[in-house]
């Protein structure tokens, strides 16, 4: 899937600029090599798919990385780094995916009750209890198409602390990542905002380079979209206010309509029995301001409590 992101990020800029040759360059970080254990091992998604890759271009042997803006740490930029594009939103929404041959029907008509989930979000199993209560939630990593193939071959998923666990019934992925690597018609039917809020910069691609490169910003901001930029913006200072960190179920998403700008953001505890949301709508020129309110008022309704306890 990064393969097939930085690929799509390189197309952008050769198409944007006459005479530039961007070409990707295989990275291979530690959340990546490292397939089975839980992401807290590596910092968190941050430690596992961002650290080094901005170590790499600090020393100057990458001019600029491609994200999943979703795995990039929620405080604010790194100092000497900077986000020069945002690309296009895509689906912001999670997908249950079935296996091969499995009629659509079982996740309504049964609700998927002693049914195997997998999934290695810790955002998604706690929405997923509170859905299917029934079902058992494991845990399940890997690459998207790994996923996929460990699915409808029926392989059980190996666990961080040895043993393995399943065969999944059923995965809860990313609609966008599915589509990356043109695998959306495997989705068995998309999870709708009020049923699961994505996690914050879901569908979007972050396109960070050195703060000192201007030549490499200038290129960079061609491709930049606006829309995407001003949610990016309010759904990260949602996270910042929030102070929260890799184990902690945080949800946001900033919807663009016009010149305005409708933020929803929400916390969930790791059982799925305790959630506070709430929403706001402020103009689209402001994202962080409305970022920081919907922050602070999560933080009114008892947000603080409930990340305190998966901090533990």
């Amino acid at each position: 899937m990064a393969l097939a992101q930085t690929a799509e990020v390189a197309r952008l800029l050769n198409a944007a600029h006459a005479g530039v040759t961007a070409a990707p360059v295989k990275f291979e970080p530690s959340g990546d090599r490292d397939q089975v254990s839980k992401l807290e091992r590596h910092g968190g998604k941050g430690g596992a798919f961002v650290a080094e890759l901005r170590a790499a271009m600090m020393a100057g042997e990458l001019d600029c990385a491609m994200h999943s803006l979703k795995d990039m740490p929620g405080d604010e930029e790194t100092p000497g780094l900077v986000i020069a594009a945002y690309l296009k939103r895509e689906a912001a929404e999670d997908a249950i995916v079935l296996p091969e041959g499995v009629s659509i029907d079982v996740i309504d008509k049964d609700r998927l009750v002693g049914r195997k989930i997998g999934t290695n979000s810790v955002r998604r199993a706690a929405y997923l209890k509170r859905l299917f209560p029934l079902a058992e939630v494991i845990h399940f990593r890997g690459a998207a198409d790994t996923r996929l193939k460990k699915l409808d071959e029926r392989t059980p998923q190996k666990l961080p602390e040895g043993g393995t666990v399943g065969p999944a019934d059923a995965l809860v992925m990313a609609a966008s990542g599915l589509s990356r690597i043109g695998q959306s018609h495997r989705v068995s039917r998309l999870l709708t905002l009020d049923e699961m809020l994505p996690c914050v910069g879901q569908g979007i691609i972050a396109v960070e380079c050195p703060a000192a490169s201007w030549r490499t910003r200038e290129l960079l901001a061609v491709i930049d979209d606006a829309e995407a930029r001003a949610a990016a913006e309010a759904e990260r200072e949602m996270l910042w206010v929030l102070n929260g960190h890799c184990n902690a179920p945080i949800a946001g998403h900033a919807s663009v309509f016009v010149s305005r700008l409708n933020l929803r953001g929400a916390v969930i505890s790791l059982d799925g029995k305790t959630i506070v949301e709430a929403a706001r709508e402020g103009p689209i020129d402001r994202p962080r301001e409305l970022g920081r309110a919907v922050g602070l008022e999560l933080l009114e309704k008892g947000a603080k409590a409930i990340i305190e306890a998966t901090r533990a």
